[in-house]
C-alpha cells in the first residue's frame, strides 16, 4: 500500500532529523565539544601570557604575534583530532574502532564505512591545511613578522648636538639629503619632508609616529659639527616597539659628507633588503656638487624656503645664488631657484616684479636642465613654470610625469602633477595623484590644501572643511589657508562662520580678498561696493581672477567675463582653478566660458562633472 506524499515529507523530514540527531551525538560520542571547550580556555590563558607577559620581558613582537597566531589557527586541528582519535587506556586510537554504546555488529560495520570516508577527507583537509601554514601563508607570515619586513621609512629630523642653534640648517640638509637619496630606490615607501619634519624636536614614541605616518621604520639620528669634522650618527630602528635593526657612527671631514649620505643609505636599504639590482647609481648622492661651501649654501637656503613666507623665500634666494656662484654647474641649486622665484612671482609680487620673477624662474629652469637633463627637480621646476604663468596645462603634464618618472617618491612632483590635473577638470586622475602624494608625505601642506580646493568644487563641502581643518591645526602660521574655508562658509550660506574665518587670515592679498567676498554677501549693498571698489583699486594688476570671482558671487556675469578675459591676457595664475573656482554653477553652461575653457585647451565636457 503506497503512502501519501504528504506522509513521504513528514518522513523524509523525520529522516533528517534523526540524521542531524545522530550527527550531533556522535560529536559528543568523540568528545568534541570537550576538547573544544578545554581548548578554548587553554588558548585564551596562552594568549594572555603572550600579551601581557612577553613584553614585560623585552620578548619581540614577532613572538608575541606567532603565539598569538598558532593559538587561532591551532583551534579547528584541535577539534579535527578530536573527531578522528581518542584517548584510551591502551593508547590513541582512531575513533571509528571504537563502538558505541550499545551499537550491534553489523550498524558498526556500516558506521565504519561511512566514518572511514568522512575521516580521510577531515584528514585531508588537516594535511592541507598544515602544510599551506607550514609552507608560508603569506599574510599569516607578514602579520607574524610584522612591519619590520615592511619597505616603508621615514627619515626624521636629524637632531643638532653640535651646541650651536646656528648649525640648525646643517642637520636639517642632511637629513633632507638622504630623503633624497633614499626617494631613488623603487618600491620603497618613502615619507616626505613635509610630513617628517613635523616630529622636529618632539619627544613622540616610535610606535605613535610610524602610525602617524604610516611607516614600519624610523632612520633617526644626531650630527655634531665642530669647525672643519662632522660626527654623523644613524640609526634604524622599528617603529612598532623602538627596536634598533642597525646604527652606525660616520665620523668624517666635512668634504666627505656627501660620500656619507650614500653610504648611510646603502647601508638602510641593505638592511631593508632592497638593495638594487648592481644599481649603485640610484643610491648616489642627490646633490649634484661637489664643491662643500656650495653644498652648504644650499642647504640653508633650503631651510629657510622651507618657512612659505615672502621673507624667507628672498632670503633662500640670496643662499640658492650664493651656491650657483660658489659652483656655476650646480644644477639643483638652478632647480631650487627657480622654485623660489616662481613662488614669489605666482603668490606676493606686485606689478612689473611679477614678470620679473617669472623670468627669473625660467632661466633657473632651463639652466637647471641644461646641466643636468635628468635631474627630477629640474622637469619639475619647469613643469611648474608651463603650469603658471604660461598656462600650457598639457606642457606642464608632460614635464611632471617625467620628474615623478625619475623621482616616484617625491610628494611635492606628484602633488604639482595632481593639481596639473585638476586644472585640466580630470577630477578622478587628480584626487588619485593628491591621494598618492598624502601617502608619500601625509603632513604637507600644500598637498591638502590643493586637494581641498577640489573637494570643494566637487561639492564635497564635508570633506574639504575636515581637510582643511587638519592642515591648520597642523601649521597654524601658513598664509592663504582660511579663503577656502570662508567660500565653504558661504556655500553653505553660514555669513557669520565666514567672517570669523576671514579675519584670522594674515594680512595682505588674502586677507583683503576675504574681506571682500564677506562683504558681498552680507546684505549690505553700499559696503559691499565699497569693499570691492576698494579690492579692484588695490590689487588689480594681480588679482584679476579673484575680481572675477568677487563678481561671480554678486552675479554680474559680464563683469565676471571682463576680468576672466583680463586674466587671460596676463595670464593669471588664478586660471588654473578656472574649473574649480567657488560660486561657477552659474555660468558653466554659458558660452563665453566654454570659449575660455577652449582657449585653455580645457575639454568643456568636464563642466558636467561639477555639482
Amino acid at each position: 500500500m503506497g503512502l501519501k506524499r504528504g506522509q513521504r515529507r513528514v518522513w523524509r523530514f523525520q529522516g533528517i532529523a534523526v540524521r542531524q540527531q545522530s550527527f550531533f551525538a556522535e560529536l559528543q560520542r568523540r568528545h568534541v565539544y570537550k576538547v573544544g571547550a578545554a581548548y578554548a580556555v587553554a588558548g585564551w590563558l596562552l594568549v594572555q601570557v603572550a600579551t601581557q607577559v612577553f613584553p614585560f620581558f623585552d620578548v619581540p613582537n614577532a613572538a608575541v604575534r606567532w603565539a598569538v597566531i598558532v593559538v587561532v589557527a591551532g583551534f579547528p586541528v584541535a577539534l579535527v583530532l578530536a573527531w578522528l582519535f581518542d584517548l584510551t587506556p591502551q593508547g590513541i586510537v582512531r575513533t571509528l574502532d571504537l563502538p558505541a554504546d550499545g551499537e550491534k555488529p553489523v550498524e558498526r560495520t556500516q558506521r565504519r564505512g561511512m566514518d572511514r570516508r568522512l575521516n580521510y577527507l577531515l584528514g585531508s583537509l588537516l594535511l592541507l591545511g598544515l602544510g599551506y601554514l607550514v609552507l608560508g601563508y603569506t599574510p599569516l607570515r607578514r602579520a607574524a613578522a610584522g612591519d619590520a619586513t615592511d619597505s616603508s621609512i621615514a627619515v626624521l629630523p636629524l637632531a643638532n648636538t653640535s651646541g650651536d642653534p646656528a648649525n640648525e640648517y646643517f642637520s636639517d640638509g642632511l637629513s633632507e639629503e638622504l630623503i633624497a637619496v633614499l626617494a631613488k630606490i623603487p618600491h620603497l615607501k618613502l615619507i616626505g619632508r613635509g610630513s617628517s619634519f613635523q616630529f622636529k624636536n618632539q619627544s613622540a614614541d616610535s610606535r605613535s609616529i610610524g602610525e602617524k605616518l604610516g611607516v614600519a621604520n624610523l632612520l633617526e639620528g644626531s650630527v655634531r659639527r665642530q669647525g672643519e669634522r662632522v660626527r654623523i650618527i644613524a640609526e634604524l630602528i622599528r617603529a612598532a616597539d623602538g627596536r634598533e635593526l642597525w646604527s652606525e657612527t660616520y665620523d668624517r671631514e666635512l668634504r666627505d659628507v656627501f660620500a656619507v649620505q650614500s653610504e648611510i643609505a646603502a647601508a638602510v636599504a641593505d638592511q631593508l633588503k632592497l638593495r638594487l639590482l648592481g644599481d649603485a647609481g640610484a643610491l648616489r648622492a642627490a646633490s649634484t656638487t661637489q664643491n662643500l661651501e656650495a653644498h652648504n649654501a644650499l642647504l640653508q637656503g633650503e631651510f629657510y624656503f622651507a618657512r612659505l613666507t615672502p621673507e624667507d623665500a628672498n632670503k633662500a634666494i640670496e643662499y640658492y645664488d650664493e651656491a650657483i656662484r660658489l659652483d656655476p654647474g650646480y644644477a639643483l641649486a638652478y632647480a631650487r631657484l627657480s622654485n623660489a622665484w616662481r613662488f614669489l612671482a605666482a603668490s606676493y609680487l606686485e606689478g612689473a616684479e611679477v614678470d620679473e620673477g617669472y623670468a627669473r624662474a625660467r632661466r633657473a629652469a632651463e639652466q637647471s636642465l641644461k646641466l643636468e637633463p635628468d635631474l627630477a627637480e629640474a622637469h619639475a621646476a619647469l613643469g611648474g613654470l608651463r603650469l603658471t604663468p604660461d598656462l600650457d596645462f598639457a606642457a606642464a603634464e608632460t614635464e611632471l610625469r617625467r620628474a615623478v618618472e625619475l623621482a616616484p617618491a617625491d610628494a611635492g612632483v606628484t602633488q604639482l602633477l595632481a593639481y596639473t590635473l585638476a586644472a585640466q577638470g580630470r577630477y578622478a586622475e587628480a584626487e588619485a595623484a593628491f591621494r598618492r602624494a598624502i601617502e608619500l608625505d601625509p603632513l604637507l601642506v600644500a598637498t591638502q590644501v590643493n586637494l581641498a580646493r577640489m573637494l570643494l568644487a566637487l561639492g564635497r563641502l564635508d570633506e574639504a572643511d575636515a581637510g582643511l581643518r587638519r592642515v591648520i591645526a597642523m601649521q597654524p602660521t601658513a598664509y592663504h589657508l582660511y579663503v577656502h574655508l570662508v567660500s565653504i562658509d558661504l556655500l553653505r550660506h553660514d555669513i557669520a562662520a565666514a567672517a570669523r574665518d576671514a579675519e584670522r587670515e594674515h594680512p595682505g592679498f588674502w586677507f583683503d580678498f576675504e574681506a571682500a567676498l564677506v562683504k558681498q554677501a552680507q546684505g549690505d549693498p553700499q559696503a559691499a561696493e565699497a569693499a570691492l571698489q576698494q579690492f579692484i583699486t588695490a590689487h588689480q594688476d594681480t588679482g584679476a581672477f579673484q575680481i572675477a570671482e568677487l563678481y561671480a558671487l554678486r552675479k554680474e556675469p559680464d563683469k565676471v567675463f571682463e576680468w576672466l578675459d583680463r586674466s587671460l591676457q596676463v595670464h593669471d595664475s588664478g586660471l588654473t582653478q578656472l574649473v574649480t573656482m567657488p560660486f561657477v554653477d552659474a555660468y558653466k553652461s554659458d558660452p563665453r566660458f566654454i570659449a575660455l575653457c577652449r582657449k585653455l585647451k580645457i575639454d568643456p565636457s568636464v563642466l558636467a562633472k561639477l555639482p
